[in-house]
């Protein structure tokens, strides 16, 4: 059975970070994607941020570039999301998943950050979300 468990989610003021944990149990690692997504109530699923997890290679979206880092430690089976500069917009549920399937990671990573575009279509493990509150 396929795992993915969120963690580090919780209250900062504008201007603060947070970083996002993200573990995987159930799949051989290194035959995948993970990628976290961001949603609030009334908006489509957001992709935020993708990372291959045989290579590292990572994708952003672009306007969450500067702000964001993915990175993994593939020993723990463990994905990591970093959050500078937090502002109110920011808050959101923020969801972590796997796709086994390299057409699915493709076209999530093509879409990251498309607004009123259901993002992680395909992905077939989710965590159950860990909320991030921005206070202004």
């Amino acid at each position: 059975q396929v795992q993915v468990t969120e963690s580090g989610g919780g209250s900062v003021q504008s201007g603060g970070s947070l970083r996002l944990s993200c573990v995987v149990s159930g799949l051989p690692y290194g035959s995948y994607c993970m990628a976290w997504f961001r949603q609030v109530p009334g908006k489509e699923r957001e992709g935020v941020a993708l990372i291959l997890t045989v290579g590292g290679v990572r994708y952003y979206a672009d306007y969450l570039r500067e702000r964001s880092t993915i990175s993994q430690a593939s020993a723990k089976k463990a994905v990591y999301r970093e959050m500078d500069s937090l502002k109110p917009d920011d808050s959101a549920t923020y969801y972590c998943a796997a796709a086994t399937n390299g057409p699915d990671c493709q076209a999530t990573a093509k879409t990251l950050g498309v607004q009123d575009h259901k993002s992680g279509v395909g992905f077939r493990a989710w965590g159950q979300g860990t909320q991030v509150t921005v206070a202004s």
